[in-house]
């Protein structure tokens, strides 16, 4: 068998392979998000990206000051 021969065998079983198991492959499914605890054990809760910008906003009010440079 020649090398191109060869070629062509691994190429079709490839495509065989891959056509006969696309139609039985589930679809994928996400994992659970991980939870996040403290090293005392409680769980730290998730926040939105305004939940977070709302508590940084709350502990550090924005300054009428430019900063100079």
């Amino acid at each position: 068998m020649k090398l191109r021969e060869l070629v062509i065998c691994f190429l079709e079983a490839g495509i065989r392979e891959r056509d006969s198991s696309h139609a039985q492959a589930p679809a994928p499914t996400r994992t659970p998000l991980p939870i996040f605890r403290q090293p005392n054990g409680t769980v730290i809760p998730a926040r939105t990206n305004a939940e977070i910008f709302e508590i940084l906003d709350a502990e550090n009010p924005p300054s009428d000051e430019t900063p100079s440079r």
